[in-house]
């Protein structure tokens, strides 16, 4: 089980939102957030915070760091690591189901993630055969694009997805994240997205977005 930092709301939290780190960065990486979100009014939620494993890079010279999966070239989409991803995909699946035997419901479960972890959210949760509350797309793209087509699942057909990137971003071009917008619309997935004037990072304008996101998905039905 991969190591994680956990936050909850309220006791006994009937929601969860499992949150996944950049490259080179760890569980720690996005708790300083969970206070700015104005979660008011929301469920009682479990914040899941897990540590990719490290691993050499080869974009950065080979050198070792908390990574999802390698990054062989600057393009992303070149030569991308399947099994990498497919690796990590099985470990975070696992938290899922963590939540899922501790009674919080798949559809009270959100899959959050930044750049590397963003692309993670959104290759389990398309494939996840459970429906899911909702996917928080951060700065990142769609890995294995030309297969998500094809092992997507019913499941989550409607799950909606808030996905957001800065238009300054220098290290995944904002070109690639409008690119896998437009490829998962095109699927036929619902998805809010979102613009910002930053580079690649979070800001409070963000940040409101994601609370509002989190409120509507995680309401009491």
């Amino acid at each position: 089980m991969l190591p994680c930092i956990e936050l909850e709301t309220n006791p006994n939290p009937t929601a969860a939102v499992i949150w996944l780190h950049g490259l080179g960065a760890d569980g720690n990486d996005f708790v300083p957030i969970i206070p700015e979100l104005n979660l008011a009014g929301c469920p009682g939620i479990r914040f899941v915070f897990p540590s990719a494993p490290s691993m050499p890079v080869t974009v950065n010279g080979g050198y070792v760091m908390p990574a999802w999966y390698d990054i062989i070239g600057r393009n992303l989409m070149d030569q991308e690591d399947a099994a990498g991803i497919q690796k990590s995909a099985a470990a975070i699946v696992q938290l899922i189901e963590k939540e899922a035997e501790r009674g919080i419901a798949y559809d009270k479960i959100v899959l959050a993630g930044f750049s590397q972890g963003c692309a993670m959210a959104l290759h389990i949760g398309l494939r996840f055969p459970h429906r899911l509350a909702g996917i928080i797309a951060l700065s990142g793209y769609l890995p294995l694009a030309m297969t998500a087509n094809i092992e997507k699942h019913a499941a989550n057909a409607k799950t909606p997805i808030f996905m957001a990137h800065g238009t300054y971003d220098p290290v995944v071009a904002l070109d690639r994240a409008q690119a896998s917008h437009a490829l998962l619309e095109q699927m036929g997935f619902q998805v809010d997205w979102n613009e910002y004037p930053m580079e690649h990072s979070v800001n409070h304008e963000e940040l409101v977005d994601i609370s509002r996101f989190l409120h509507e998905v995680l309401a009491t039905k």
